[in-house]
């Protein structure tokens, strides 16, 4: 892939929640997923990655967060390098998330 990783809405996002195919991915740290998360996600922290891919499919699509979009664009590079087909960076994080599709879950 090149550098620019495919990025996806908060919006259309939203409508694969419950699509069994699709796996949200959480990079954020412990403490900050302690404060807000979004429901269903898998939690793996950014720098634990390399040593979790086996618990990560490669025939889902993971749509990859974390606060604002930085730290799971770089995870999205990672694991694009590493075979994964269908990887994309939320585009936002979950500041959109909160901002856009659900107020529910708090702004940090």
């Amino acid at each position: 892939m090149t550098d620019s990783q495919p990025t996806i809405s908060v919006q259309q996002a939203v409508s694969l929640r419950d699509n069994p195919e699709v796996l949200f991915l959480d990079v954020r740290e412990d403490d900050e997923v302690a404060f807000c998360k979004i429901a269903g996600s898998l939690h793996i922290p950014m720098a634990e990655i390399a040593e979790r891919l086996p618990h990560l499919p490669k025939e889902k699509r993971i749509i990859v967060y974390c606060h604002h979009g930085m730290r799971s664009w770089h995870v999205c590079q990672f694991l694009s390098s590493k075979g994964y087909a269908q990887v994309q960076n939320l585009a936002g994080g979950i500041d959109a998330w909160s901002c856009e599709i659900d107020s529910s879950v708090q702004r940090y």
